[in-house]
């Protein structure tokens, strides 16, 4: 029997991933203790995602517990030890506000979470493949020296820069910046994911995403920026924009393309290591580019107010170098554009 591990089962990458590896794999198992309502809140739930899985994904089993429990995570392990042929990681507490709140709470389900998952593959299942889901906040706010030029509607890079036409790629420095204690954190566990590969020689690829999204995606002012202003925007309440005048620029990647990726990271051999992965020049976009085209394209007026600070280590500017991977797996590649992406959430 073939069995996929997948943690944060009913988030955005998690349950998307459950759809897609469930044609691959004999049984999937999912973990997620909906801990996402704790951090934002009832309208964050995953439950509804959750209840999905369960009726419509006949192979898929859920168990709730947290990640943090190692007795509990390791009895899965035990139970299931050399069938499992993938682990996918997603839980995290990803946002970077709800960090500062409760320190403590981020880095154990951040960093000791990954940490049980990692010893217990190491123990019980070291034949497997793991992909973690990293974050492009580990690199801090490092990109914020980049060169920047301020336009009408984003910021943007000078075209002979080295990052303009492709992106950052995964030489970008992480020392000596900020990077949020949710980067921080994320750091921890994905210095510890290539650590395990290296030390312990098992097959595990570290993914540092850029906006990931889709419309699983259960959106909260503190995390998933496209999602909660098409929201907002659509129940007329006021967004609030958090600095840089609202043009600071993001790339976008459904949760579709995500899932296809680690597929073919799975199958591809020899592979293990660092990747920056998002939506890339095509798909970026700033927050006033969004608001833009909400109401241009689809008749829809957001009401927003553009506050003087911004979140602390956050990024002004960032696009990912997907570069590294496509020239690893050929078979992959963005399949959704952005527009594509905002038709599909508002349509949810």
């Amino acid at each position: 029997m073939s069995i996929a591990i997948i943690t944060g089962s009913g988030g955005l990458i998690g349950a998307e991933s459950v759809k897609f590896f469930s044609k691959k794999f004999d049984r999937i198992v999912g973990i997620d203790n909906n801990a996402r309502q704790y951090f934002f809140g009832k309208t964050a739930s995953v439950k509804s995602n959750i209840n999905f899985l369960r009726r419509k994904i006949k192979n898929y089993k859920h168990i709730q517990i947290d990640i943090r429990n190692n007795n509990k995570i390791e009895n899965i392990f035990k139970k299931y030890s050399d069938n499992i042929k993938f682990i996918l990681h997603s839980a995290a507490q990803p946002s970077h506000d709800w960090a500062a709140r409760e320190p403590f709470t981020d880095f154990s389900i951040n960093a000791l979470g990954t940490l049980n998952i990692l010893e217990n593959m190491r123990k019980y299942s070291p034949n497997a493949k793991l992909a973690y889901l990293s974050t492009n906040k580990v690199y801090g706010d490092r990109p914020n020296s980049l060169p920047l030029i301020e336009q009408s509607r984003r910021y943007e890079l000078d075209k002979k820069h080295k990052y303009f036409k492709k992106g950052i790629d995964e030489t970008m420095n992480i020392d000596n910046t900020k990077h949020s204690l949710f980067g921080a954190s994320k750091l921890a566990a994905d210095i510890y994911c290539q650590e395990y590969s290296k030390y312990f020689n098992l097959k595990i690829g570290v993914f540092r995403g850029s906006c990931l999204t889709g419309p699983l995606h259960k959106g909260a002012e503190l995390h998933g920026f496209i999602n909660y202003l098409i929201k907002a925007a659509k129940e007329k309440k006021k967004y609030y924009i958090f600095g840089y005048k609202g043009k600071q620029v993001r790339d976008n990647m459904h949760s579709e393309d995500v899932a296809h990726g680690l597929w073919q990271f799975y199958k591809t051999k020899n592979n293990s290591g660092v990747y920056n992965i998002g939506g890339g020049r095509r798909n970026s976009c700033s927050i006033l580019e969004i608001i833009d085209t909400l109401k241009n394209k689809h008749d829809i007026v957001t009401k927003y107010q553009i506050l003087k600070k911004n979140r602390s280590g956050d990024h002004i500017w960032y696009i990912s170098d997907n570069s590294k991977f496509i020239n690893m797996h050929k078979n992959w590649k963005i399949k959704r554009s952005l527009s594509n992406i905002i038709s599909e959430i508002i349509k949810n």
